[in-house]
């Protein structure tokens, strides 16, 4: 209801061990792979999508990609801090004026003495405003295309940078979604991550990742909305027989069941390919598609099964239906 993740969300995460799934061993995290990850923002998606949104953002988005694109020095810095929970991770690549296109990214990174000079301004970024270390692309060629863009460490603390305004949302209200700005950013020359214009490369390696990893999130969602819509309708009686025993209720509830199995298999194909080294995009892409329509049906249909009740504040399937 105060629209904030509790203070000690990520230590406790991280001292159990949630935030290293992908990470190996030798670097401290788990070494237990996709799948294990898509299983774990499902499983914390049944509490809160809010806190699977922030916790993915940071684990995948932020850490798992700056672990498999970083050199070794980069690893050691800021991996630990990431995994333990010590350090927040956010992924900055959204702009005003550049979403899915990536090659309309306006940020810019020149190289000066001694390190770069980033301008510019990100939106819609998840965790911006709680942050310690963000993953960010900036253009760092003046042409558009594929080796113009790079990706860098920022930290919270570094000159020129500074973080906007929070937006508010109709859904996962509880994770922040920010502005962060840019003007004249020192960021060391180290903290580029791998190779100087191979951003893009990077970047749509990380949303395939993504996308197979936080499918997890509408399936989960739509297990918290299948357990209360059928708890409730087993519970609720009217005309003297639980509504449970009404087919109209009963076909809901086993449309709800049947497509959430299938976006739950859609999304373990698609983490298990991942952890396979095999082509995922088409995969990914067919789970986040399905899970979220899947979501979104679901969701509804327990919102009419609960009746007015869920309409209101006081049952959480009116929340399932905002995030879904």
């Amino acid at each position: 209801k105060s629209g904030r993740l509790p203070g000690d969300f990520f230590r406790e995460l991280g001292r159990a061990g949630r935030l290293g799934l992908t990470i190996p061993e030798d670097h401290g995290g788990a070494g237990a792979g996709y799948l294990a990850a898509a299983i774990a923002m499902e499983e914390l998606c049944r509490a809160s999508a809010a806190a699977t949104l922030s916790y993915g953002a940071h684990a995948y988005l932020c850490c798992t990609n700056l672990f498999t694109h970083a050199g070794p020095d980069l690893r050691r810095k800021y991996v630990p801090g990431l995994v333990s929970g010590e350090k927040i991770g956010a992924f900055a690549l959204t702009e005003p004026g550049a979403g899915s296109d990536a090659a309309s990214m306006t940020t810019r990174a020149i190289r000066g003495a001694g390190g770069w000079l980033l301008n510019g301004t990100k939106l819609f970024i998840t965790n911006g405003s709680i942050a310690d270390v963000f993953l960010v692309f900036a253009r760092t060629q003046r042409r558009r295309g594929t080796g113009a863009l790079s990706a860098f460490v920022v930290e919270r603390g570094f000159p020129g940078f500074t973080v906007g305004r929070d937006i508010p949302k109709l859904g996962t209200c509880g994770s922040p979604l920010s502005e962060l700005v840019f003007k004249d950013c020192v960021v060391p020359e180290d903290n580029l991550v791998g190779v100087e214009g191979r951003g893009l490369a990077y970047m749509l390696g990380g949303l395939d990742m993504e996308r197979a990893v936080f499918s997890g999130m509408p399936v989960g969602i739509a297990q918290a909305a299948l357990d209360y819509a059928l708890a409730y309708a087993v519970k609720r009686r009217q005309f003297n027989a639980p509504i449970s025993s009404f087919q109209l209720v009963q076909e809901m509830l086993a449309q709800m069941a049947t497509e959430l199995e299938a976006a739950r298999l859609l999304t373990y194909q698609a983490a298990s390919r991942l952890d396979r080294g095999q082509p995922v995009s088409k995969h990914a892409s067919f789970a986040k598609l399905f899970g979220a329509q899947m979501c979104l049906r679901a969701t509804q249909q327990a919102v009419q099964i609960v009746g007015g009740t869920g309409f209101t504040r006081e049952c959480p399937v009116e929340r399932y239906y905002r995030d879904a």
